[in-house]
């Protein structure tokens, strides 16, 4: 088996209410290329589709998702910084950003992992990118808001369990504003094809 592999990473969004950026009341999404990935297995890229990492505190190992110390899956990854990339899929737990290492000797032999970042999903429960979870790196539907002030609203709990009381519930994902029902009470920013999320209170 090869051996293990750490790269300096840093968790963008952790599992409880963090996003990034938080929901605004606007729409628009970040746009970019995916990264190239391999489907050849534990260490041929450096956390790609399908690998899983351990969790720590300021760094993440690469493990073989069948060991103990896995904790969580890629889902998806790309190259570059997370403004200027594609977003995460919508339950995806939690993101972490790949700094650019050049080291003397690496398993695919290119001696360069380059900067990036994985979409993670944890591989047991709980899920904070689950509809209504409270968290992950994206609003979707079915997801809770409340609050933040400045024109800004964050992720909660839908079932109260978070450190703030849900307000309000996104029931669907549009293009425009005008096309959620007339029933909306919030107007919140999601990206992707359909970046405007139609809010009810709770």
């Amino acid at each position: 088996m090869r051996g293990r592999r750490c790269a300096g990473v840093v968790l963008a969004a952790l599992l409880m209410g963090c996003q990034a950026p938080a929901a605004e009341h606007r729409p628009g999404s970040p746009a970019g290329s995916p990264a190239p990935s391999s489907a050849a297995g534990f260490g041929a890229v450096f956390l790609a589709v399908d690998e899983c990492s351990s969790f720590g505190t300021t760094s993440f190992t690469e493990v073989p998702c069948s060991g103990e110390r896995a904790a969580a899956r890629v889902v998806a990854r790309h190259d570059g910084r997370v403004d200027d990339g594609p977003l995460c899929p919508g339950t995806t737990d939690f993101v972490l950003h790949i700094s650019e290492q050049r080291p003397s000797r690496d398993e695919d032999g290119d001696g360069a992992i380059p900067q990036g970042y994985a979409c993670m999903r944890n591989l047991q429960p709980p899920h904070p990118g689950d509809p209504g979870g409270g968290g992950g790196p994206r609003t979707i539907v079915g997801d809770c808001v409340y609050g933040a002030g400045d024109g800004k609203v964050r992720e909660t709990a839908c079932d109260g369990g978070g450190r703030e009381k849900p307000e309000y519930q996104v029931t669907e994902a549009v293009a425009a504003r005008s096309d959620c029902p007339a029933t909306t009470a919030l107007y919140v920013q999601l990206g992707g094809a359909h970046p405007v999320g139609c809010a009810r209170p709770v």
